[in-house]
């Protein structure tokens, strides 16, 4: 009898648009929906990762611009946080998991000139023990490891928010391009140090959220112009050490995606249902040149009717999984209106309808 496929074997065959045994699966949770299950019997005394049979991991490098993070404010209402990009949080304790960046350090090409010393690698961006240790537990439950981060809008956006990034995208884009080539450099130089102390990754994670519910954040020429060049850089300098790369990238991104296969990426995820990307459409469309994850609709998972969970994995996964490239994910973190119960009969469906014949 032949041994069981681990995850790791799973996904790489899936991105090489290979069949396995099935498809692979991986998922993220909220922490007040990782609450609630341990209350509804989850163990706490195994990780739900290895409990539920994600197949998919990281390990990342702090690449902020480490500002020491300081509390400046702090009522019964709010907490004002500085964090490690400079940037002010204001969060609402009545309202869990509610934030918003309220101000910012960097404001200006000036001021990025006065911090951009602080992008520059060190060995220390690293928690050594605990990187080790993650790597080790997830190398023995037979996971996919991935180096991740994130690059460009996604690396930037935290340190000088969304209106002074698309104004500068337009008015000053030198600067933008300065700064993209800097973050890349940093997550490139975390990602040299660690594989070189024998970290042994499987592929790159590469987060850069570039759309949102009803389109691109920004035109094709300016991610022809501004983004494509380093995207293409971080995918040949993972290619060069044969490792696919793995774009995250939230909201409606199908017009991107002929530049993204062009640039080198080897799957795209999330492939949020919200926001019109159609995983069903889209592995017809570009399915034989890049492999998809996710596509599954979160809130399908918390519906009260039964019959619309298993319509979506009945009429989404067997279309997905054919010929291989797709890893199965919901197309967005797991939440809190969603029971145990309820996720445990979701993986049970994709068990299911995700096995090849």
């Amino acid at each position: 009898m032949a041994a069981e496929l681990t995850g790791r074997e799973r996904v790489m065959l899936a991105l090489q648009h290979r069949k396995a045994d099935r498809i692979p699966m991986t998922d993220g949770v909220l922490t007040n929906a990782l609450e609630r299950w341990y209350n509804e019997g989850l163990p706490k005394t195994q990780a739900p990762a290895e409990f539920f049979g994600w197949e998919m991991m990281e390990i990342r490098a702090d690449a902020s611009l480490r500002f020491p993070t300081v509390t400046l404010e702090e009522t019964d209402e709010h907490t004002l946080v500085r964090d490690s990009y400079g940037a002010t949080i204001k969060s609402w304790k009545d309202v869990r998991f509610l934030a918003d960046r309220v101000d910012f350090t960097i404001k200006t090409r000036a001021d990025w000139e006065e911090h951009k010393w602080r992008t520059q690698w060190d060995k220390s961006r690293v928690n050594w023990e605990a990187a080790r240790r993650a790597y080790d537990e997830g190398r023995a439950r037979g996971q996919f490891i991935s180096y991740g981060g994130a690059i460009s809008w996604d690396a930037t956006l935290p340190m000088i928010g969304a209106e002074t990034m698309l104004l500068a995208m337009a008015a000053e884009p030198d600067w933008i391009q300065e700064m993209f080539r800097a973050f890349a450099d940093l997550w490139l130089a975390g990602a040299e140090e660690m594989m070189g102390a024998g970290f042994e990754f499987d592929a790159a994670f590469v987060c850069d959220d570039m759309g949102y519910r009803s389109g691109t954040l920004f035109s094709p020429r300016m991610y022809r112009e501004l983004f494509f060049p380093h995207d293409k850089c971080v995918c040949d300098f993972f290619k060069a050490r044969q490792m696919p790369v793995i774009l995250h990238s939230c909201g409606q991104v199908s017009q991107f995606i002929p530049k993204l296969i062009e640039a080198g990426y080897a799957c795209l995820q999330p492939l949020e249902v919200k926001a019109g990307m159609d995983l069903v459409a889209l592995k017809k469309q570009y399915g034989r040149d890049i492999a998809f994850m996710g596509g599954i609709d979160v809130r399908k998972v918390s519906d009260p009717d039964p019959h619309a969970l298993e319509q979506e994995i009945a009429t989404k996964i067997p279309a997905a999984k054919a010929g291989g490239g797709y890893i199965y994910a919901l197309d967005g973190p797991v939440m809190y209106d969603a029971s145990l119960t309820q996720y445990r009969r979701l993986l049970d469906l994709v068990h299911r309808y995700g096995r090849y014949d």
